[in-house]
């Protein structure tokens, strides 16, 4: 009777660890998401302006063509690999959340089965 208390106050211990473990790295994945999007979202408003401030200054429709759809592209290719740099970031914070129950997971198969 003692050693089965033992075992589950043991197992319980590891929980609680795992979960503690997992809600640091959560809260640091989260962390370098949330200053990711910000960085992002400066240097895109800083972009935008001064691609207004170029276009303010233009005197012929062709040359505002060409400053509006270089700012289209980069602005496209910058969103393409900000996602992509993103969904990186999110698949980090899923596999540095679950990294802690690894061991768990794996003493809980063989018993299940």
């Amino acid at each position: 009777m003692i050693q089965q208390f033992e075992t589950i106050q043991k197992a319980s211990k590891d929980n609680v660890d795992a979960a503690l473990k997992a809600f640091g790295a959560t809260s640091k994945g989260v962390q370098t998401i949330a200053v990711e999007a910000t960085d992002y979202a400066k240097k895109s408003f800083e972009a935008g302006t001064a691609t207004l401030e170029k276009l303010a200054g233009v005197k012929t429709f062709d040359k505002a063509l060409e400053i509006q759809a270089d700012y289209v592209k980069t602005a496209f290719e910058g969103a393409v690999a900000q996602a992509t740099k993103m969904g990186e970031l999110y698949a980090s914070l899923a596999k540095d959340a679950y990294k802690p129950f690894e061991g768990i997971v794996a003493k809980a198969t063989p018993a299940a089965k």
